[in-house]
Formats: C-alpha cells, structure tokens, sequence
C-alpha cells in the first residue's frame, strides 16, 4: 500500500474523508497527537487499526467527534457534570468515559460496556469528521508501544505504507494524549490517564477530583483496563529509558558515575552544564515538556542512544501527564538520588 502524504486544505481533507468513508485508515492532526483514525461504528476498519499499530485487543480506542449533540448518539445515562466538562472543556483535550450505545462494536471499546469520547480542537480533525459524517476512532498512530507522534513525519515513519494516507496538520500543540476521565457519581470524577486538562482545572467544574493508583504505578494482575495507557508499557522508544529523582546536582552525579558510549541525558532547559555525558533539552515547564518529549524520545532512537537517562518532571499540573508517560517509558525504572 502507498500511504498518501496530504495537505490540511479542505480539498485533501475531503479526499481523507472519502477514504474514511470506504473504510480505510488515515493519519490525522489534533491538538495532543496524530491518531490513526476509523469509522468507530465498522468493525472491520477499527481491526485495521489494531493490525497497523500491532496493538494489544483489550486496549479500548477513544472516539472523536465534531459536535456536542454526537454524544448523546454514542453514550447513553450521561451525567450533567459530563455536558457541563464539556461546554468548558471541548473541542480540547479532554476525553471522558461514558456507558456506550450498541452503536459502538466491542472492537472499538476494548470489550467494555464504556467508550471514551472527545472532541478534539484541531482545526483539521474537526473538518475531516464533519465531512465523514462519522465519528472517528482514533488511537495515537505510532507502533503500539513507541512514542505518539507529534509531528506528520513521526507518523510516516511508523505507518507509511500501512495506511492510506496522512494529514500534515503541523507539530501538535498539547505533544501527549487527551486526559481521560470517568464518573464515580454526580460531583466526582476520577483521572484515568492525565493530559493537557489538569485536576485543577476540572476542579473548578467538579468538587471532586481523583487521581486513579494506575496514573504512577503497575497495574496488577488482571486489573481491567478501563482507559487507554494504563496497562502496557507505552511510548517507549529503543533506547532503554531511565527516570532519576532528585536534585540536579545528584542527578549530574548519578549520570557522570554512569557515563559510556551512547548515553545521553533528557534534561530541564538550563540544566545543560556539568554532564559528562550529551544531553538534549525537553522543556522548562510541564507544558513545553509535554509539547516536546515524544519528539524527543524519538530523537534518542535517531541518535542511536542506548541508554537514556531522565530528570523526572514534578507530577503537578500538565507535569502529571509527562511524569506518567515518562514512567511508562521507563518501564517504571526509577532511581531516587
């Protein structure tokens, strides 16, 4: 198959659209990261995504959609908090976990009676669902298991002659997956894998906010998978990762101790002095650290890195989101100093 390198322009968007509509599977731009996106609703397209990325079948996808009165088509017994989350929240990067419509086959909900859905804020994402007519399935479209990617040609790396085509909407602007959210009752939610909306901001709509165990540790054995990102070891890249805790003077330590051919180091922005060792810089705050680190991860691969040491971000704000990605890459491998 010849994968399709396409422009965001409404003529190519509508050439995607038609593919979408015949089944096929195409790379698409939103706000956090590209998504391999389907018809939600066929069976057959949504087994495609599973075979292209080579993901695990108990992984549920997230469904994409352009306008609010979808979601009432897709979800069914859908609390008032989830419509007010999302007039603050949507199109952005939020997802939330409702009881789903027969509508939606098992394939595409990981074998659960919920499904994720979202609206995403890419301009581009929005015109491709509009003129499918069809809600999108649309998991980040990297190999399962590699880091999303955040840019067109990070995706025509991983699926280039695996589908039909991608939409070159630019470098993301969020960098890591939609926060994932579900409803313990009226007042509460819990975060099942945190993104570019954070507790304190879903705190100014709802009075309780959970932070689920699975966002900072394993999963146990058998423990359902109720979003994606909990289960498996994601967005790891070749380079074996390893997350460092402390203070930079410690971390220099511990990484110049450590020193050899093709290792490098991930850094905070201004911490570049005193390693022994190349370092590359991923950000000076949560939200220039999570617009960057897939990127960079990717970059530690093309750099032919074998060892990859990381300054661990604060787990506070959009930091929470790249401290669990960052620990899922390590294969929660992390070293307090």
């Amino acid at each position: 198959m010849e994968t399709i390198l396409l422009s965001a322009e409404t003529a190519d968007i509508e050439k995607a659209a038609a593919m979408i509509k015949n089944g096929e599977l195409v790379g698409m731009p939103t706000e956090t990261v590209y998504g391999l996106a389907a018809n939600a609703t066929d069976p057959k397209a949504v087994a495609g995504i599973f075979a292209a990325k080579g993901r695990p079948a108990d992984n549920p996808l997230i469904v994409h959609i352009a306008e609010l009165r979808k979601l009432s088509e897709l979800a069914e017994d859908i609390p008032v908090l989830a419509y007010r989350l999302a007039e603050k929240f949507w199109p952005g990067p939020l997802t939330m976990i409702l009881k789903k419509k027969p509508c939606i086959p098992d394939i595409t909900s990981g074998g659960l009676d919920t499904v994720g859905i979202r609206m995403p804020a890419h301009p581009a994402a929005l015109e491709l669902i509009r003129k499918s007519g069809l809600s999108l399935a649309a998991p980040s479209g990297n190999v399962s298991g590699y880091p999303s990617p955040t840019k067109a040609e990070h995706m025509m790396r991983d699926m280039n002659g695996k589908i039909s085509a991608v939409i070159d909407g630019g470098d993301c602007t969020v960098g890591v997956e939609s926060t994932v959210i579900s409803f313990e009752n009226e007042n509460t939610v819990r975060i099942l894998r945190p993104g570019g909306v954070t507790r304190e901001q879903l705190l100014e709509e709802a009075e309780n906010v959970i932070i689920d165990p699975a966002i900072l540790h394993e999963l146990t054995e058998g423990q359902t998978v109720r979003s994606p990102g909990m289960k498996y070891q994601h967005y790891s890249p070749i380079a074996h990762v390893i997350m460092i805790e402390g203070s930079y003077e410690a971390f220099c330590r511990y990484v110049n101790e450590n020193a050899g051919e093709n290792i490098y180091a991930l850094v905070f922005d201004g911490d570049e002095g005193g390693l022994a060792v190349p370092s590359v810089k991923y950000g000076c705050n949560g939200s220039e650290q999570a617009q960057n680190l897939f990127s960079c991860l990717r970059d530690m691969d093309e750099k032919a890195a074998k060892t990859v040491y990381v300054r661990a971000p604060e787990p506070e704000g959009v930091g929470l989101a790249v401290y669990n990605r960052l620990i899922r890459a390590a294969g929660f491998e992390v070293i307090q100093v």
